[in-house]
């Protein structure tokens, strides 16, 4: 018997777009519902169930970045927001709002299904961590004994940089915004603290990587934060 399609939902007022990113859905063996409204969008979001949202931001009826607050008080499905805005505190809002990930248009194809296959694989982590062991690379984290391997030798890490590693595992595949990171792991008194999210990256990519010049796994989104993705190939 054929598995049933996982459903995506397209949140988008431009209908050539809107076809356009349903025909490569389709074409990925998706089931796809269409939306072009604020309104009609968190009903679908309701009535159908989801795997994953594709969310455009400038609505006609109202912000996504609205809807995603609304949707975000009762969903965790994963969304990734498809807009033409560029300027990073439009990606930092709408991030904080409760976005998974982010892509400006023009987008490829290709990197929109990677971020939806990593994005829908994320929204699993919760089995992952019931297994208590994640793996990226050669790297694989032992999450109830707090041990870190890489190859077959353990690696030594501090109590913060194993919190946020902890944290990025936890999320993975999503894009984690500086704030959102100095929150869980530094506490809400330290949210102007950015270079401590550099420094402690740094550290674990020092330690983690197989190059740490040219991460493939522990990934910078630029002016935004960070993102961890299991495989390499999400990188490119």
């Amino acid at each position: 018997m054929t598995a049933p399609l996982q459903t995506a939902l397209i949140i988008e007022d431009d209908a050539p777009i809107r076809r356009f990113v349903r025909m490569t859905l389709e074409a990925d063996r998706w089931n796809v519902v269409e939306s072009a409204t604020l309104q009609q969008g968190l009903i679908d979001a309701g009535t159908q169930k989801p795997d994953v949202v594709i969310l455009d931001l400038g609505l006609p009826d109202g912000d996504g970045v609205d809807l995603l607050r609304d949707l975000r008080g009762w969903s965790t499905v994963p969304v990734i927001v498809l807009s033409a805005r560029a300027d990073e505190q439009d990606k930092i809002a709408a991030l904080d709002a409760g976005a998974d990930d982010y892509l400006t248009k023009p987008f490829s194809t290709g990197e929109l299904l990677a971020r939806i296959r990593a994005n829908v694989r994320r929204a699993g982590t919760s089995l992952r961590l019931e297994a208590r062991t994640f793996r990226f690379g050669d790297v694989e984290i032992d999450l109830e004994a707090r041990i870190v391997r890489k190859g077959q030798a353990d690696v030594h890490l501090s109590p913060t940089e194993y919190r946020l590693l902890a944290f990025l595992v936890g999320n993975a595949g999503k894009v984690l915004t500086h704030r959102q990171i100095l929150q869980h792991v530094w506490g809400p008194g330290h949210l102007d603290r950015d270079h401590y999210v550099r420094i402690h990256m740094s550290h674990l990519r020092q330690k983690l990587e197989a190059d740490p010049a040219q991460p493939q796994h522990l990934l910078t989104e630029t002016a935004v934060g960070y993102r961890l993705v299991e495989d390499a190939a999400e990188s490119k």
